[in-house]
């Protein structure tokens, strides 16, 4: 069971707490373990910014899966919950990005990982560092911590809640 696998999910359609809640719970049924939850972020949008505040959580999974078959199943994941293409950027119910995967560096047609964008955004930054800041990622060579002191992004990113899905309680943003 390979960990240091770190995702990020989000979404900005419909009720954003309630895709999230079932986007944990099918990973935890189609892909492994769900290790650590980062408190939930509502998010100013990135690239389109006329559109509904994001609401995004990291977390770190544990799976026998390699890094293809991952993808395909958080894609089975996403369209399962109603996730359309249409335009980059663009308003969704949820999105599945793979953050890191363990100290893999990989480049193929359909699959980057390190996450190539992460270092520049403050909502990627933000989740992850609070349960991997001192995770390096392995093209930079520097912490998940280092990586946000140097990020220049100004978007907003709050915190509005606290959520462990998988374990039984959850918090609302009150």
């Amino acid at each position: 069971m390979m960990q240091g696998i770190f995702l990020l999910l989000g979404g900005n359609i419909g009720d954003r707490l309630a895709y999230l809640k079932k986007a944990t719970e099918l990973i935890e049924q189609e892909v492994g373990n769900i290790l650590q939850f980062s408190s939930l972020y509502e998010t100013a949008p990135w690239g389109i910014s006329n559109q509904a505040h994001f609401l995004n959580q990291a977390i770190e999974i544990q799976t026998d899966l390699d890094a293809e078959r991952l993808l395909e199943k958080l894609l089975a994941i996403e369209l399962a919950l109603g996730r359309e293409r249409h335009h980059k950027w663009y308003a969704r119910t949820i999105d599945i990005d793979i953050l890191l995967f363990g100290n893999e560096v990989i480049s193929t047609s359909n699959l980057q990982i390190p996450h190539p964008q992460m270092q520049f955004r403050r909502f990627a930054l933000i989740p992850l560092q609070e349960i991997a800041s001192q995770i390096v990622h392995p093209l930079h060579r520097k912490t998940i911590s280092q990586l946000l002191a140097e990020c220049e992004d100004s978007l907003e990113v709050r915190k509005w809640g606290t959520s462990h899905f998988g374990y039984g309680s959850l918090y609302d943003n009150t």
